[in-house]
């Protein structure tokens, strides 16, 4: 398994990791991602092993801390054998204070989460989303603090805009305290808004870049074909899904060339999928999902072997979609370029 460096930190990740959310299904959204009981969970968990992923992405709000508890319960007696990754900000009850990036909040959070986690210590602990009831300074001079204690190892966010991050990084700079170095973010060939902002602002602050829903939630699983039904057996079918629904024209045109790439590779749409991603620039880790060990071992599959340029270039051109502005007018000053794999 390649190991890539996490940003600008010194921590190496592989490139592939397993987002335990499916572990457990709580509610009805959760349910469509997946409902793993502890048995499914442990032998996913000893395939991943088997197979390099050493790191699991969990949170506290997956099915309000059951996840992270089976996680734990899977890895047993090999902590020191693998990389954790949670998440806090999101509400885990009705409480008015259990909810955002407050110092409150967080401390609360990440001691529901060493607890279930049967752990002393976090990986990485990410943000889960951007708190703007919040000052700034209070979230990372909390966070600062956990780090300093040994109770976090690196810091990332999740679903920040960049302006977002890049006020968190100066914050963190100005004061000395501990920085940024992992974004996660949903990122797939049918959702490239990342690339526009994000990914230069990554480049730039050596953010390294954890992609979440790689297969824009089973839209590019190759289930979704053009004339027919949506299948039903799949996360979006159930109610799961995130994000809006492209089914359109260009979404089956994206598709037929997948399809001819996976032809050509010997692979699959969704091996050919993920593969594409580990390509792409800041790109440190895909979080891959599976509802079974069926879909885990296709997954796996994605690594080990690399896309040509040219069928890197014939996807790009398939999944290209029209900038909103600025970003359109920015395309168009060639001293202000856009990443490219």
């Amino acid at each position: 398994m390649e190991h890539r460096l996490l940003g600008g930190s010194g921590f190496k990740v592989p490139v592939l990791s397993f987002g335990a959310a499916t572990f457990g299904g709580g509610k009805e959204f959760f349910q469509a991602w997946g409902s793993s009981e502890q048995d499914e969970a442990n032998r996913i968990v000893d395939l991943c092993l088997d197979a390099g992923v050493t790191m699991f992405d969990t949170s506290d709000a997956y099915s309000l801390g059951r996840s992270e508890e089976m996680l734990s319960k899977a890895i047993g007696k090999r902590r020191d054998k693998v990389i954790i990754s949670t998440k806090c900000t999101f509400a885990m009850s009705d409480d008015p204070n259990d909810v955002g990036s407050s110092r409150f909040h967080i401390i609360r959070s990440i001691e529901g989460s060493l607890r279930r986690l049967n752990t002393d210590y976090i990986d990485i602990y990410t943000m889960h989303g951007f708190d703007a009831q919040t000052p700034v300074e209070e979230t990372l001079s909390t966070l600062n603090d956990l780090v300093r204690s040994g109770k976090i190892r690196y810091l990332a966010c999740s679903n920040f805009s960049g302006w977002h991050l890049m006020k968190s990084l100066a914050i963190s700079d100005k004061f000395g305290w501990s920085r940024y170095v992992g974004h996660q973010a949903s990122y797939s060939l049918l959702g490239r808004e990342y690339e526009w902002e994000l990914m230069p602002l990554g480049i730039d602050q050596k953010v390294g870049t954890i992609v979440w829903s790689p297969l824009a939630g089973g839209r590019l699983s190759g289930k979704f074909r053009r004339g027919q039904p949506m299948p039903e057996n799949t996360r979006i079918g159930q109610g799961g899904g995130e994000g809006p629904v492209v089914l359109d024209e260009k979404f089956f045109n994206l598709i037929d060339v997948m399809d001819e790439v996976a032809t050509e590779a010997g692979k699959t749409v969704t091996q050919v999928a993920l593969n594409w991603l580990l390509q792409r620039p800041t790109v440190a880790n895909v979080i891959i999902g599976a509802r079974n060990e069926e879909q885990l071992k296709q997954n796996l599959g994605a690594v080990g072997w690399n896309l040509t340029v040219e069928q890197v270039a014939k996807m790009d051109a398939a999944s290209k979609r029209d900038k909103t502005y600025p970003y359109w007018h920015q395309s168009s000053f060639n001293r202000n370029p856009f990443p490219t794999a």
